[in-house]
């Protein structure tokens, strides 16, 4: 017996749909063309599924289901122009922010331990 996610789908037809969408030409996006440019978007996508079932008596039924997930990130874009294609990585704000963060209280710590190093003389 399969469960079913709507009236007409079981969940494996689902999850096999997702899957199906999650391929190389989402991975690149569609090229934008403008004034002898051409810009070609790339991502990294990620996915995963999994399943389960159960039996058990007839008063608390039978079950089965599953789930999927996928996720994308962008990862930048090759700019061709004039016969010359270059890369141009996406940037990151949150991990130069949280990089400058972790620089910033490891100095406070210096200082503070050669402060209280410097008063104990």
């Amino acid at each position: 017996m399969t469960q079913t996610m709507d009236a007409d789908a079981p969940v494996l037809e689902k999850v096999r749909e997702v899957i199906d969408h999650a391929k190389a030409d989402q991975v690149f996006g569609a090229p934008i063309s403008e004034n002898g440019v051409t810009i070609l978007p790339a991502a990294k996508m990620r996915g995963g599924g999994g399943g389960g079932g159960g039996t058990g008596p007839e008063d608390q039924g039978k079950g089965s289901g599953g789930g999927v997930g996928v996720s994308a990130k962008a990862l930048g874009v090759f700019v061709v122009r004039e016969g010359h294609v270059s890369w141009r990585p996406a940037v990151d704000v949150t991990k130069i922010v949280l990089g400058g963060q972790v620089v910033l209280i490891t100095a406070l710590l210096v200082a503070r331990a050669l402060i209280g190093s410097r008063r104990q003389r």
